[in-house]
């Protein structure tokens, strides 16, 4: 999938992996997609949440060996 920015939380515990994403998204132009990669469990039901919230649309999300992909497109 195509993407205009990338953020790593990898390593990162929650809450920081939807900060980091938050502050991501707003440096980035409506209708923009930002790319998150995190290894947090907790992270699969935060990002469905913040995206509830925010308005923002998750996309796509994916799991691989213990590493989370997030796909979120800027409203």
């Amino acid at each position: 999938m195509e993407f205009n920015k990338e953020l790593d939380a990898r390593g990162l515990n929650c809450p920081l992996p939807i900060l980091r994403t938050k502050k991501a998204l707003a440096e980035m132009a409506s209708g923009e997609i930002l790319k998150v990669l995190a290894t947090d469990p907790g992270s699969v039901k935060d990002m469905q949440a913040f995206a509830k919230q925010t308005g923002n649309d998750l996309i796509n999300s994916a799991e691989a060996g213990g590493e989370y992909t997030f796909f979120m497109k800027k409203k």
